[in-house]
């Protein structure tokens, strides 16, 4: 395992052990959300801003995380436009958060799908400004290739959309994005996934990080589900290491035929 071990996620020049994100959203308390992060065995965890009461951190979320023990990733959930998301970015480094963002440009509060022209006009502006941008974005290729373009440090596609726990029903398009992206930034499959297997697969695809809020902070128990989380990362980022074998329509046996006693060769 020491191999697997050094196997580590760099995004702009930082590098993290995990590769599992969480979100901190949906959690019935800030008491259970602090349970989950400790038990997902996380660095990188996601924050709204809109959701971060700037003035009394004491009163807020960011009283239940360890700033020393996690890697705080503002996002900017709840903007319908690029101005807003640009501007919510903009108070966030400002308020001493961070200059790495999350982005997210969600002009529907029905369907939760990003604004592909909008994210990139959002993700040229703060890139321009010296932001670490993150992100969230279809699993369109095209709109995954102008991100890279315009100097995002990760591109972030969705497995399915947000919330609905549908898990990879696209892998095919995921895939096209992975091998478009050409390890040049990380892929990072954000959103949809329901449950550690989906999470597993993703990695298997060769995927370098899955974010995981809802299906962790709306589990029967939060806890656990967050430890099966990074246990099914874990495993599918050593199963793409290990290279699967090649599906086949002609059954194989386990055993060789040659060799076997009591036959005459």
């Amino acid at each position: 395992m020491d191999g697997f071990s050094a196997d580590k996620l760099t995004i702009a020049g930082r590098t993290f052990k995990s590769r599992l994100m969480v979100g901190t959203g949906k959690y019935s308390t800030f008491a259970q959300m602090r349970e989950a992060l400790d038990a997902s065995g996380v660095e990188i965890v996601t924050v709204a801003v809109r959701r971060v009461n700037l003035e009394e951190r004491e009163e807020s979320l960011l009283a239940y995380i360890d700033l020393d023990k996690y890697f705080l990733l503002p996002n900017t959930a709840g903007c319908h436009t690029a101005e807003e998301a640009v501007r919510t970015a903009r108070l966030a480094r400002a308020a001493g958060l961070s200059n790495w963002v999350k982005l997210e440009v969600i002009p529907d509060d029905g369907t939760l799908l990003p604004d592909p022209i909008a994210t990139v006009q959002a993700a040229e502006t703060l890139v321009k400004e010296g932001f670490v941008v993150l992100p969230y974005t279809s699993d369109d290729h095209n709109v995954a290739r102008r991100l890279l373009e315009v100097g995002c440090a990760t591109v972030m596609p969705f497995g399915s959309a947000i919330g609905t726990g549908q898990g990879l029903p696209n892998p095919e398009r995921l895939t096209r994005i992975i091998e478009m992206v050409n390890g040049r930034v990380p892929v990072v499959i954000d959103a949809g996934i329901g449950a550690p297997s989906d999470a597993a697969l993703a990695m298997e695809l060769g995927a370098d990080a899955v974010l995981v809020n809802t299906a962790i902070a709306k589990a029967a128990n939060p806890v656990q589900m967050a430890e099966a989380m990074a246990h099914g990362v874990s495993a599918g980022r050593l199963a793409y290491q290990a290279g699967r074998i090649e599906r086949t329509s002609v059954a194989s046996p386990s055993s060789p035929l040659s060799g076997l006693v009591g036959t005459k060769h």
